[in-house]
């Protein structure tokens, strides 16, 4: 639990510094230098916002809006990179190793659910879930769970319930989305920014 809040700090740490780094002026002098600060950062940016809970995506809209509509491509790489690495941790990760951490934090309820899921295939889980729900809202959102992880990946303050990199992870561990389908949902969900810059300019200024 303590590396995981540790490595949260350091991230968020990380995402302002590289912030500061954009902010580097242009010109003839340290062009080759901005150009390493850049590459290094769609990095990074790939690396932070892939960890829950860290709002990595801010180096991605800050890159945007400093340096325009060239950088639009790299960052939509980028966070595409990152949130299928996010998914497929979580689809591999040991379940034994998440219901820990979760009864370490005390979140008995969640871990309990996390460990009636073991052993059970893609469709006993959904059954499982919506057999547990509210029978208003959460049967519909399971039903339609593509749709609501686009708008979950795309929600203003996602960062409370993980950040892209969390929603990711949890979309992974729970087996409910196929890699392809995912991979296709999150490809549509972050390209709507980018792909406006890159066909009408820098929608910042």
């Amino acid at each position: 639990m303590l590396l995981f809040v540790g490595l949260v700090v350091l991230g968020n740490y990380l995402t302002q510094w590289f912030i500061e780094q954009l902010n580097t002026e242009i010109n003839p002098s340290n062009e080759a230098t901005v150009h390493r600060i850049i590459l290094v950062s769609m990095f990074t940016y790939a690396i932070l916002m892939s960890i829950p809970f860290v709002p990595g995506a801010e180096i991605g809209v800050a890159a945007l809006m400093i340096l325009g509509p060239e950088i639009a491509l790299f960052v939509y790489l980028a966070t595409l990179t990152a949130l299928s690495l996010s998914f497929f941790v979580g689809r591999f990760i040991p379940e034994k190793i998440l219901i820990n951490f979760l009864k370490d934090l005390h979140l008995r309820r969640a871990s309990q659910l996390l460990n009636d899921f073991e052993d059970l295939d893609s469709q006993q889980r959904l059954n499982l879930l919506v057999s547990r729900s509210p029978k208003r809202f959460l049967p519909f959102l399971l039903k339609y769970r593509y749709i609501a992880l686009m708008m979950a990946i795309n929600m203003p303050g996602n960062i409370v319930i993980g950040g892209g990199g969390g929603i990711a992870l949890m979309a992974g561990f729970s087996r409910l989305f196929t890699p392809s389908m995912y991979l296709l949902t999150v490809a549509i969900a972050v390209s709507p920014i980018p792909v406006v810059m890159m066909i009408y300019g820098n929608i910042f200024s």
